[in-house]
């Protein structure tokens, strides 16, 4: 079993601009990932399996809803904590991060912001701890980057819904015990809608054959005239800005998270450039490794600036969804990047599970995908900067 000798680069000294409380958060999931998810990893990765033991553990450090209030059995903690703590969940896992940032992102905070009082004592503090796990149904068979084209709705029938329809790539599905639900009514207008397992007509059939996110358990919702109860509205959510909104607090995580696995990358590929040999001399001393080696610290170094400027924002209540898909897709992309290049610096030592740059690849070109595609990220910021809509 390798041991996890993670060093956490900062070039700039930006720990100096974080405070002793998101330091001790940081920290402490830090030292969680290097006990409980880095042994473990690699082996739940080859059997695309997620690891169910850890969701306790996630409740403990904070990982689900840090943002939520302690009156609703949150942390209380701000976003710079939460995207820390994505950060440190990504540095071991791409999967692990997405059943966090869903719960946390996708399941807590439309209830937080969109639900009854009485739906926020229900769920949040059970979902705080993991006792319940939930997931987020937007996505459908035919609309992916255009959600409001989604076909699944919802009829009044006077004391309940009757919902119909199917989701699909949704994370946490197959074992979650709440989905929140995007549908429409019957005048058009999409709501928000809790499920739970267990309402007849409601399966969650699990997607097989995954090459990315093995360790995050991926699947389908599929609803069949199922009744919900009216008290499962989220009263306060009406149009596409409910879930949009959602897709901010989780694409805010992704960019945090997506440093955490670059940052992985470089140190991986740091330590073995200083260690393996070659005509005579460490590969480090060669200067196409070292230029690679450089270029890689320099774009994690701009990447965490980028956060930390986010998160700074984000918790003075500042932050745009433009400036939020900008650091998603500059990001991601970055760390894709450097993932690749790390590989190249291990060579065919690269591609083995003895090392986790092959893992965080594959994960990767799902993250790169979801919440957003690349593409449409990019279409964000020129439709922010231009007042120009080119995706439609």
């Amino acid at each position: 079993m390798a041991q996890d000798l993670f060093k956490h680069p900062d070039y700039y000294q930006v720990d100096e601009l974080l405070s002793d409380e998101h330091k001790l958060v940081r920290d402490a999931a830090r030292e969680w990932v290097k006990r409980e998810v880095t042994p473990i990893i690699e082996d739940y990765a080859q059997k695309a399996e997620f690891p169910k033991h850890l969701i306790k553990g996630l409740g403990e450090i904070g990982a689900f809803g840090p943002f939520i209030p302690e009156e609703y059995g949150g942390p209380g903690l701000d976003y710079m904590s939460y995207g820390l703590l994505m950060q440190e969940l990504e540095r071991g896992d791409s999967g692990i991060r997405s059943t966090a940032s869903v719960q946390s992102s996708l399941v807590m905070f439309p209830i937080w912001k969109f639900g009854s009082e009485a739906q926020k004592k229900k769920y949040l503090p059970k979902l705080a701890t993991g006792e319940l796990m939930g997931c987020f149904g937007l996505t459908e068979p035919n609309h992916g980057s255009n959600p409001g084209g989604m076909e699944t709705k919802f009829v009044d029938k006077g004391d309940h819904y009757l919902l119909n329809g199917a989701k699909m790539w949704i994370s946490n599905a197959p074992f979650a015990d709440i989905a929140i639900v995007w549908a429409k009514n019957e005048a058009g207008r999409i709501k928000g809608l809790i499920v739970e397992r267990g309402m007849e007509g409601f399966s969650t059939p699990e997607t097989h054959n995954k090459w990315s996110l093995r360790t995050s358990a991926t699947g389908e919702l599929i609803f069949q005239d199922v009744k919900v109860p009216k008290e499962n509205l989220l009263p306060e959510a009406d149009g596409l800005r409910g879930p949009l909104t959602c897709l901010d607090s989780a694409r805010y995580g992704i960019a945090w998270g997506a440093l955490g696995a670059a940052m992985d990358a470089y140190d991986t590929a740091l330590r073995y450039a200083l260690e393996r040999t070659q005509f005579g001399k460490p590969i480090a001393s060669f200067q196409l490794q070292q230029k690679k080696l450089a270029e890689m610290i320099t774009e994690i170094t701009k990447a965490q600036l980028l956060v930390w400027r986010l998160g700074t924002l984000r918790d003075q209540n500042k932050a745009t969804a433009a400036q939020i898909s900008m650091a998603k897709r500059n990001n991601v992309d970055m760390a894709l990047k450097i993932v690749r290049e790390a590989r190249q610096i291990l060579g065919a030592m690269g591609i083995t599970g003895e090392y986790p740059l092959m893992r965080h690849m594959m994960n990767l070109e799902s993250v790169i995908t979801y919440e957003g595609t690349h593409d449409i990220h990019l279409l964000i910021t020129g439709y922010d900067i231009t007042g120009i809509q080119a995706f439609k």
